[in-house]
C-alpha cells in the first residue's frame, strides 16, 4: 500500500495495490499493521455507508466534538467524490487550512481523517456510494456542523448549485459554532 501525506498534519492517502487477472481483481482494502507502520493506531468500530443520488451532493462540513471526535478512513465505492477535511485543531500547524481529495471506484484510494478536522464531500458524478470507518460510535448530542462555505474556511467546492440537507444549510460558521479542537501534536 502507498501511503501519502497530505498538507494536513495528520492526514493520508492510502493507494492500495491492486492485483489483478482475466478473473477480475484483489486488493487489500485495510490493514491495521500497516497504518500503524505511519503512526495510526486507531481502533477503527463501526463502518457506514452512504449513498447520494445526484452529482452535486454536498456532505459537510461534520464532525463531533471530544470526547467522541471521530477519526475516519473513507473510500469511494462507486461513483466519484471530491473529498475535503478542514483542520481546526488550535495550535496546529495547517489551521484553518484545508485539503480535497479525489477518491473513485477506479483508484480505490482510502482518506484517513483525523479527529479534529471538519470533514465533508461533493459527488462528482450521479450514484456515488461511499463507505468508512470510525473510532468511535455515534453521538446525537456531540454531532455538529459548520457551513460548507464559511469564508473564513475557503474551501473551494467547484460546484455552483450543491444539493444540501436542511442540516448543512442551517449549520453557523466556525466562529458561531462551538466546536473547538485542541491540536496535540
Amino acid at each position: 500500500m502507498e501511503i501519502e501525506k497530505t498538507q494536513i498534519a495528520g492526514a493520508v492517502v492510502l493507494t492500495p495495490k491492486v492485483f489483478g487477472d482475466n478473473r477480475g481483481w484483489f486488493m487489500e482494502s485495510y490493514s491495521k499493521r500497516t497504518l500503524a507502520e505511519v503512526g495510526i493506531t486507531d481502533e477503527f468500530i463501526q463502518d457506514n455507508r452512504s449513498f447520494s443520488a445526484e452529482k452535486g451532493t454536498l456532505r459537510g462540513l461534520h464532525c463531533q466534538t471530544d470526547p467522541m471526535a471521530q477519526a475516519k478512513l473513507l473510500t469511494c465505492l462507486k461513483g466519484e467524490l471530491m473529498d475535503v477535511i478542514v483542520d481546526i485543531r488550535e495550535g496546529s500547524p495547517t489551521y484553518k487550512k484545508w485539503v480535497a481529495v479525489k477518491l473513485t471506484e477506479e483508484n480505490k484510494k482510502a482518506f484517513y481523517i483525523p479527529a479534529g478536522c471538519l470533514h465533508g464531500f461533493v459527488t462528482l458524478t450521479d450514484n456515488v456510494e461511499v463507505m468508512y470507518k470510525v473510532d468511535k460510535f455515534y453521538s446525537p448530542e456531540n454531532d455538529r456542523s459548520v457551513k460548507f462555505n464559511d469564508p473564513d474556511l475557503g474551501v473551494e467546492w467547484n460546484v455552483e448549485n450543491p444539493i444540501l440537507s436542511q442540516k448543512d444549510l442551517n449549520a453557523p460558521l466556525l466562529k458561531d459554532s462551538d466546536v473547538k479542537f485542541t491540536y496535540k501534536g
